[in-house]
């Protein structure tokens, strides 16, 4: 027999709420080898992550991986921890109240924003135990991945129906898997990279590097490389720019396969080699600033870049608070939300009436 979480207690008083979660990829608790090593395990024993079979990698990630591999990425996450902890973390607790405040603005004050991390904390799981405890009976989930990949947003989303297949009573829920050509997310990144030509001056180049993925997932139908392209393509026609002022490349490759190309270090080492005076990077596939963007963009590949013979290097810094990207993001909350909010707002007043006639009776 199913084992189903408890409900929440009934009352015939409350409002039924919609909650808008949004889902990013975790952080370890600390930036210690401790705290790395479950953090990496539950991350590596994904198999949206790792497509290999399942008894080969079990192998590789407890024999190997998991005994070298978290001291060494605890000085890494060392290098970028913060007074407020991990730099992920904060950025995406602070999206979500700007986020619910800027709705709220819009006329959507009767609503629950949260966010939750695939892996570490707080657990997807949890946060939707917290948010049904709300009154959230209508779910959008946002998964905080512009461009669709199995290993990210898909994988997010499982999550999500993991732990509604664990409920008795289901929100009704809606998704959205992507927004790689949103034209609000577009602009506040062209607007990101003026900011930055404003204060510093405009280099050289721009080098957009997104995340890594193999190369086999893309032979399989994963429309990610796509969408990476049509996001670069995007914002280099906002920006104005040649296709010889710009360059889309992919970072994070990890173990012996082919990854999508060309690599983010080939890239740097060349721009370093050909003498370039002043580079510009971003990273358009984050939304918030975390490992990958702080300290393999901004100080490995600077160190790259600089050691075969570049100039100057400048990291541009992910969307994070944002004014015009928290609205952007709020704007495409507000379109997905259509008909749910409209609904409710239109049912309170019955419910009252209900709710009166009952107490009334009792």
């Amino acid at each position: 027999m199913a084992d189903f979480k408890p409900e929440p207690p009934f009352r015939h008083d409350y409002t039924p709420k919609t909650g808008v979660l949004l889902l990013n990829l975790g952080t370890p608790q600390a930036p210690t080898a401790k705290a790395l090593r479950p953090y990496l395990k539950e991350f590596l024993s994904d198999r949206r992550v790792i497509e290999i079979p399942r008894a080969i990698w079990w192998l590789i990630l407890n024999g190997v991986i998991l005994n070298t591999r978290p001291a060494q990425s605890a000085k890494k996450y060392a290098a970028i921890w913060d007074k407020d902890g991990s730099p992920l973390y904060t950025h995406t607790r602070k999206q979500a109240a700007l986020i619910e405040g800027q709705l709220g603005e819009m006329g959507l004050r009767d609503l629950v924003v949260d966010f939750a991390m695939r892996y570490g904390e707080p657990s997807v799981e949890s946060v939707i135990a917290r948010m049904r405890e709300q009154g959230v009976e209508r779910l959008l989930v946002l998964p905080l991945y512009p461009q669709y990949a199995a290993s990210s947003s898909a994988t997010a989303l499982d999550q999500v129906f993991r732990a509604l297949m664990k409920l008795r009573n289901m929100p009704e829920l809606r998704t959205i898997r992507h927004f790689h050509d949103d034209p609000g997310y577009i602009a506040a990144l062209a607007a990101q990279v003026r900011a930055h030509w404003l204060a510093h001056g405009r280099g050289d180049k721009l080098v957009m590097s997104f995340h890594g993925v193999p190369r086999f997932t893309r032979d399989k139908g994963d429309p990610y490389h796509c969408e990476c392209q049509k996001t670069g393509r995007l914002l280099a026609e906002a920006l104005g720019l040649s296709e010889q002022e710009y360059q889309i490349c992919f970072q994070s490759r990890f173990g012996r396969a082919e990854w999508l190309q060309p690599y983010t270090s080939e890239v740097l080492s060349k721009l370093g080699k050909d003498k370039t005076g002043k580079l510009d990077i971003l990273c358009p596939g984050f939304v918030a600033d975390c490992l990958e963007t702080l300290e393999e963009i901004a100080m490995e590949g600077k160190e790259t870049f600089l050691s075969h013979g570049g100039g100057e290097y400048r990291y541009i810094s992910c969307l994070n608070e944002n004014p015009q990207w928290i609205l952007a993001i709020s704007t495409m909350i507000k379109q997905n939300l259509a008909g749910w909010c409209e609904a409710q707002a239109e049912n309170a007043p019955l419910r009252q009436q209900r709710a009166k006639a009952l107490g009334a009776e009792n």
